[in-house]
């Protein structure tokens, strides 16, 4: 469920190439301080990966509030 909501996630990317330098810069909406910058787009989509697994683990960890992507929802349950 992780890996198909990452993706899903990453499907919803903008991306922008940045007149100053040509690097690529990619966000995601709905995901705050989720974003890459890198020379090629290849490289801007992997680090913005690996941005957004970071985000969600910290925001797990922390029982942050995580959106909804295509219907999946990520929640924590409680061990018993």
């Amino acid at each position: 469920m992780l890996t198909e909501y990452v993706q899903s996630a990453l499907k919803k990317a903008k991306y922008e190439i940045l007149p100053d330098d040509g690097s690529f810069f990619g966000t995601i909406d709905g995901f705050k301080g989720v974003w890459a910058n890198a020379k090629t787009l290849e490289e801007c989509r992997n680090e913005l990966r690996e941005v957004l697994e970071d985000w969600l683990l910290i925001s797990i960890s922390h029982h942050l509030p995580i959106p909804v992507i295509d219907g999946i929802e990520l929640k924590v349950k409680e061990a018993v």
